[in-house]
């Protein structure tokens, strides 16, 4: 009797490949990376549209991010979420799904993970662009990722949130309607007053000087979290089990009280003395700026060298130019314009109209009710305004017309050098609120 033997199948070089899970298989389908690549455009076209203003800070840069998301993407998370809830509804497949052997939390949270997942992916690549394109202009001061990270677990929480709304209305106009009202309680959350609106993600905070307390990042992940988790565990629990979501709800309710004890309007930032330290030139007069416009410095000290020159020596002039919070002023100190509001990425692009803008402010006295009034009134004003022109010319198209003052400036400029001098150290002692002691060239 002869005997057949059937040879072992051959060998497939490598391992067998893997079913993908099916997180991975939901990951793949459906509206979530759509989500995901609008969630990062909107963002990124946003942040680009305003690029100017915001990248030259790190705090700048963190602070648009946090209000572009919680505004834009947390409201699109949310519509996109509730429609892709929906679609099982709307294929007719929900029976299907649901003769899936798993718990009904399990195919609850495989279906949630697109919704919840792609939205903070987003968010997240986003954060990184625009850290990135930040990183050649900022000098002092650094990125607040903990709360760029708790901004992305909000919108991954609102994207939840919209799939089980999805999946309990079955109106179709709910979804756009969802991410209508997202977005108007989010505004309005953002811009009221009082501690409640540090509890959304899109609160404004012009933190210059500031850094945030240390736990204010993982306290907000933990409210907006346990706010979804306890919507996901009460609608995919059995009933006998749905008690369960109490431990999320209170964990996100102590999250809740730790951040509505904050003050109303520094809500979680304190001040930084090492971001608002002063880094002066050694100019006369000499000009501070802080740390975090470290790298503006040149520019500004650039920018008013010509000032400086007339001003050097003259009794009156300033002993130093200071922009920033420096505590209470020393004799002599005058405040500069906000350099960091007319820079970009970092550069001064118009050093005269800067210039302008700080003998404008050298030469603006704080009066009072009744002052700047009588026969000379107008006279000092045009003679103001000439003094202006005389040291840092307006450039067209700003500010006053000069031609009424033009006299006045011709008369300056006819001076000669230790005239000037006398003049402008005369101009600085007077009183510019009281019209009879502005001196006439």
């Amino acid at each position: 009797m002869t005997t057949t033997l059937t040879p072992p199948p051959p060998r497939t070089a490598g391992r067998a490949t893997r079913a993908p899970g099916a997180v991975l298989i939901e990951l793949r389908r459906g509206l979530g990376p759509w989500t995901g690549v609008a969630v990062l455009l909107t963002v990124l076209v946003t942040m680009y549209g305003k690029a100017p203003g915001w990248q030259g800070r790190w705090a700048d840069a963190t602070n648009m991010l946090h209000v572009a998301t919680g505004l834009l993407a947390g409201p699109l998370a949310l519509a996109a979420g509730c429609w892709q809830g929906g679609r099982d509804r709307r294929r007719g497949t929900l029976d299907l799904w649901e003769s899936v052997p798993r718990s009904p939390l399990r195919r609850l949270l495989v279906a949630v993970a697109p919704s919840a997942l792609w939205p903070a992916a987003g968010v997240v690549l986003a954060d990184a662009v625009c850290l990135l394109a930040t990183w050649p202009y900022a000098s002092g001061g650094r990125p607040f990722p903990e709360l760029l990270a708790a901004d992305a677990v909000a919108v991954a929480a609102l994207g939840a949130f919209g799939h089980v709304v999805g999946r309990t209305v079955r109106w179709r106009l709910t979804a756009p309607l969802l991410g209508i009202v997202g977005y108007v309680a989010l505004g309005v959350g953002a811009y009221s007053q009082g501690p409640a609106r540090w509890l959304g993600p899109a609160a404004e905070h012009q933190f210059l000087w500031d850094r945030p307390v240390w736990w204010f990042g993982p306290v907000s992940m933990a409210w907006t979290a346990g706010l979804a988790l306890t919507v996901l565990l009460a609608y995919g629990l059995r009933r006998a089990r749905r008690p369960l979501a109490l431990v999320p709800l209170a964990v996100a309710v102590a999250a809740a009280a730790v951040i509505l004890r904050l003050p109303a309007d520094e809500g979680p930032w304190r001040p930084d003395p090492a971001l608002a330290r002063p880094l002066c030139d050694d100019g006369t007069p000499q000009i501070c700026l802080t740390a975090v416009d470290e790298r503006l410095l040149p520019e500004v000290s650039a920018a008013l060298a010509p000032l400086n020159a007339r001003l050097k020596g003259v009794p009156g002039a300033p002993v130093r130019w200071v922009g920033g919070p420096f505590g209470p002023p020393r004799p002599g100190d005058v405040e500069l314009p906000n350099a960091a509001a007319d820079a970009v990425r970092g550069r001064l692009p118009r050093p005269d109209l800067y210039l302008n803008s700080a003998v404008s402010w050298l030469f603006s006295d704080t009066c009072r009710p009744g002052d700047n009034t009588g026969p000379n009134a107008e006279r000092a004003s045009i003679i103001n305004l000439a003094v202006i022109e005389w040291l840092a010319p307006t450039p067209e198209d700003y500010g006053p017309d000069p031609t009424a003052a033009q006299p006045y400036i011709d008369r300056l400029r006819a001076k000669s050098p230790a005239a000037q001098r006398d003049y402008l150290g005369r101009y600085l002692a007077a009183n510019t609120c009281h019209p009879d002691e502005v001196p006439v060239p």
